[in-house]
């Protein structure tokens, strides 16, 4: 099964954290992005699933559009679940492991509860060999870039 990351320059910059589980993309908006730190507890905010051909998706959102803005794959890989996934999604703990270029090792969604939402989970890195005390994200999509996708995009059409 595959993961992705898309870094997402919309209103504001987020992670878009998705895994392949029950041949849909499972989606959490991660503000803050993930991390390889296990001291960090990302907030990751469930989103709409999306279909796994989106996982390849990198591009502008045209203005107008839910989501508007640059999205680029930050990170993709390999995602292996512990046991049945879509059961533990149910029960608010999915533990999984990640093979990525950035993200390595192992991660748990663990679902808030007592907050009157859903949809607010944490993403929270495993004590494993490839976690980093002093890790920081770094965004990828420099200005050049997100000019370059943009100039790839044709205009949006108004109805």
């Amino acid at each position: 099964m595959k993961f992705v990351v898309h870094e997402h320059h919309a209103t504001r910059l987020h992670y878009d954290f998705r895994l392949e589980i029950a041949r849909v993309l499972k989606s959490w908006a991660i503000p803050k992005g993930p991390s390889m730190n296990p001291s960090d507890k990302r907030l990751a905010v469930r989103v709409d699933d999306h279909p796994l051909e989106y996982a390849g998706f990198e591009g502008i959102i045209p203005q107008g559009h839910y989501g508007a803005g640059a999205v680029l794959i930050w990170d993709a890989g390999e995602f292996q679940p512990e046991g049945d996934s879509e059961s533990a999604l149910d029960k608010g703990r999915l533990s999984f492991t990640l093979k990525g270029k950035k993200l390595k090792g192992t991660f748990s969604l663990i679902l808030m509860k007592g907050r009157g939402s859903s949809k607010d989970w944490l993403l929270i890195k495993g004590l494993d060999s490839f976690a980093q005390r002093d890790w920081e994200i770094k965004e990828e999509l420099t200005p050049a870039k997100k000019k370059k996708l943009t100039e790839k995009v044709p205009p949006c059409e108004t109805s």
